[in-house]
């Protein structure tokens, strides 16, 4: 039984998520739909990019993931559909894929890219702001019962990709900078568990600056300090993470997503 998933930025209110799986169950009835996230900020496609690669694989094989965060809908962007591993992803050639690929490429998954130009298997009446109802819902539902790959669009091999932003080594330890702020204020860098290497066996002694704050430290997780108390921690995708002890360290520190990070390995 085929498994779709569903992330966008349209948020809950105008309906248009119920829409999209209407018109997956009417082309494919025995699809199983999950809804990743639908609170994706207005255009983020980067947000969309960090949240894609970082769940993608915990779904089963063949599941197709649907993202439609698509600023240039209506335009020359192309629909794309691709396999990536033993996934698949139905959505805009804009950039979405990028950090998807990069771990693609670095394990060897096989790809396949098709723009999706094949109009039987869109809806008969296409809007030309709502491609995530017209064209992207009924590809993955087509995929999803059984339709190749192939078979949905002109194949092509050069997905556009954003500039990834990598930490810097520096003397005394790694520069890198905030990617993502979630739900509760925690914000998500770009330096990873194994950028600090074989310093996390003493991680106490790993000094982290952000926005004129010094954090001695690092924790294994929230409870080991006292409540309202700034941390640093990997979050559970392996990246180093500053937070507030139940608290909000977006708000609390000033962090948004560009703010420069530093870890220096003492």
């Amino acid at each position: 039984m085929a498994v779709i998933t569903l992330m966008t930025d349209f948020g809950l209110k105008d309906g248009n998520v119920g829409v999209m799986k209407g018109v997956i169950w009417g082309i494919c009835s025995s699809a199983q739909i999950t809804d990743l996230s639908h609170m994706i900020g207005p255009q983020n496609v980067r947000e969309a990019a960090y949240i894609l690669a970082r769940s993608f694989s915990y779904f089963p094989k063949g599941t197709v993931h649907v993202v439609v965060v698509d600023p240039g809908v209506g335009t020359a962007r192309r629909p794309m559909a691709a396999r990536i591993g033993d996934w698949f992803y139905v959505g805009p050639d804009n950039g979405t894929v990028t950090l998807l690929l990069a771990r693609a490429e670095q394990e060897n998954w096989p790809l396949q890219f098709v723009q999706l130009d094949r109009v039987k298997y869109w809806l008969p009446n296409v809007s030309f702001v709502f491609h995530g109802r017209d064209i992207f819902a009924p590809v993955a539902a087509h995929l999803a019962c059984g339709v190749p790959l192939a078979d949905l669009g002109t194949a092509f091999a050069d997905p556009v990709r954003f500039p990834v932003i990598t930490p810097v080594k520096t003397q005394a330890g790694w520069r890198g900078e905030i990617i993502y702020i979630d739900h509760f204020g925690n914000a998500a860098s770009n330096i990873r568990a194994e950028n600090l290497g074989e310093a996390m066996k003493h991680k106490e002694n790993i000094l982290v600056r952000i926005n004129g704050r010094e954090i001695k430290g690092m924790v294994d997780t929230f409870g080991q300090r006292p409540v309202g108390e700034v941390v640093a921690l990997l979050g559970s995708t392996g990246n180093l993470i500053v937070s507030v002890v139940n608290g909000n360290a977006a708000s609390q520190l000033g962090v948004k997503v560009g703010d420069v990070i530093e870890a220096v390995l003492q």
